[in-house]
C-alpha cells in the first residue's frame, strides 16, 4: 500500500467518501468503500466510514494498493469491442470505466487485460504494464483506441503519435454555448500545482493544441466535433472548461452536478468517433470510427428535448 495526501476537491463537497474516493483515484466505488472498511481512508488521523460526507478544505489520507505486479490479467470486458485487427494492430471500441492499461490505485477492466482474455496478442515494447499501447483514452472517456501487435508497428506508431501524424477526432458535450462556433483553444497543459490527480492550465506546461467546430446547439449545452493537434492528459476535458464550457457530466472540471443529474451521466460527455492513422506496415491510410454508447445517446435527447 502507498500513502497518499488527497485534497477534497470544490466539485465533491458533501459527496459520501466512496463516491467521491472512486471520483478521485479511479478505484471502483465498491473498492473504495473497501479501504474505508479497512480504516484506510482517514481525516487527520481518524478513521472515515464510506457514507461519512466530505467538508471543503479537508485533507484525505489514503492507503492505495500498489499497482498489480505483473501486467495485464486476463479479464473479459463486456462491451469491448474490436473495430479491426491484423498481424500489425488491432482497433478496439473502448466503453467508458475501462483503463487502458493497468495502473497504481484502478483495479477495475483494462484494454490490455480485455485483449489478453479474447487471446489478442499484443507488441512486448514497452513497461510490463502498457505494452502495446501508444496512445491511451481516460477510463471515463470511449471510443476508438489502436494497440500495436507488432514491434515494428509499435515503433512506428509511436512516432506518428508523438509527430502528431495521426487524426483524432472527438464529440464533445459542453455546457453552455461556446463563441466562436469554431475555434482553436492553445494554452499549456501541466499537473495541477495542489491536485496531483487533475490536470490544469499552467506555465511551463506542455503545448496542447484543441481545434472545435459547433455542429449542434441546445438550450443549455451545444455538441462539439473536436480535432486534437496534440494528446495531453485530459487536454479536452482542461480546456474546455478552461473556456468555462466543461463537458457535461465531468465534475472533476467544473460541471453542473444538477445537469449532470438530469442527464443521468456517471462521467464525462466526451466520445472518440474516429482514428485516422497511416498503417504501421503498408502505409495505407485508414479510418476507423465509433458509434455514441447507449448513455452519451441517452443524454444528448435529454438535453435537446429541454
Amino acid at each position: 500500500m502507498s500513502l497518499r495526501v488527497l485534497p477534497v476537491p470544490d466539485g465533491l463537497v458533501g459527496e459520501r467518501v466512496d463516491a467521491a474516493l472512486a471520483r478521485m483515484t479511479g478505484l471502483s466505488r465498491s473498492r473504495a468503500g473497501e479501504l474505508c472498511a479497512a480504516g484506510a481512508v482517514r481525516l487527520e488521523g481518524r478513521a472515515l466510514g464510506k457514507s461519512d460526507r466530505l467538508q471543503a478544505g479537508q485533507l484525505l489520507e489514503v492507503d492505495l494498493p500498489d499497482p498489480r505486479p505483473s501486467g495485464p490479467v486476463a479479464t473479459p470486458v463486456e462491451g469491448l469491442e474490436l473495430l479491426y485487427e491484423d498481424a500489425d494492430i488491432v482497433v478496439v471500441d473502448k466503453p467508458a470505466g475501462v483503463a487502458a492499461h493497468p495502473s497504481m490505485g484502478w483495479d477495475g477492466p483494462d484494454v490490455l487485460g480485455a485483449l489478453k482474455a479474447m487471446q489478442v496478442q499484443v507488441a512486448t515494447s514497452g513497461a510490463a504494464e502498457r505494452q502495446g499501447i501508444v496512445s491511451r483514452l481516460d477510463v471515463g472517456t470511449s471510443g476508438a483506441m489502436v494497440v500495436a501487435k507488432g514491434e515494428r508497428a509499435y515503433s512506428v506508431l509511436k512516432r506518428a503519435f508523438r509527430e502528431h501524424a495521426v487524426s483524432k477526432t472527438y464529440h464533445a458535450l459542453v455546457q453552455g454555448h461556446l463563441d466562436p462556433l469554431r475555434g482553436t483553444i492553445d494554452a499549456p497543459i501541466g499537473r495541477h500545482p495542489s491536485r496531483e490527480w487533475k490536470m490544469a492550465i499552467i506555465d511551463g506546461g506542455r503545448e496542447s493544441v484543441t481545434h472545435y467546430d459547433v455542429i449542434e446547439v441546445m438550450p443549455a449545452a451545444c455538441l462539439a466535433q473536436v480535432d486534437l493537434e496534440t494528446g495531453r492528459t485530459h487536454q479536452i476535458r482542461v480546456h474546455m472548461a478552461a473556456v468555462g464550457h466543461p463537458c457535461v457530466g465531468d465534475e472533476t472540471y467544473g460541471a453542473d452536478p444538477r445537469l449532470t443529474e438530469r442527464t443521468g451521466l456517471r462521467r464525462q460527455w466526451l466520445h472518440a468517433v474516429e482514428l485516422g492513422l497511416a498503417h504501421p506496415v503498408t502505409g495505407e491510410w485508414m479510418t476507423f470510427t465509433s458509434s455514441y454508447p447507449a448513455d452519451l445517446s441517452h443524454a444528448l435527447d435529454v438535453l435537446r428535448l429541454s
